[in-house]
């Protein structure tokens, strides 16, 4: 039986709600910044799906350490739809969960740098 994955889950369901966001953005006419949040958030998954058929722990914590800086980029983006009014959309949940994305990642990271 397939082990729970928690932060692969968490990624691919995150990737989803985005393109959902990419959708409405684009329907408002936004076509830069939802290019943006599109590829930094949907690649925070595909690392982490990467880091899971790592051939070693090195290229693991690599690949992890780069989904963390796709979703620190991300938070930017989000943060910047957020402030600059340009569309209509609220992007407080998907601030709320990229923080959680964040915290778990630099977890993960820093405890596979340590053991």
């Amino acid at each position: 039986m397939k082990k729970d994955n928690i932060i692969l889950d968490k990624t691919f369901d995150f990737s989803l709600k985005i393109i959902e966001l990419y959708k409405q953005m684009t329907e408002q006419k936004e076509y830069i910044l939802s290019k943006q949040i599109l590829r930094s958030a949907t690649s925070i998954g595909a690392n982490v799906e990467e880091a899971t058929a790592a051939i070693s722990k090195k290229d693991f914590i690599a690949k992890m350490s780069i989904a963390s800086k796709e979703a620190r980029e991300t938070r930017y983006w989000l943060r910047l739809i957020d402030k600059s009014n340009l569309i209509k959309v609220d992007v407080k949940q998907y601030l709320d969960e990229i923080e959680q994305i964040i915290n778990i990642l630099t977890a993960i990271v820093k405890s596979s740098q340590n053991n």
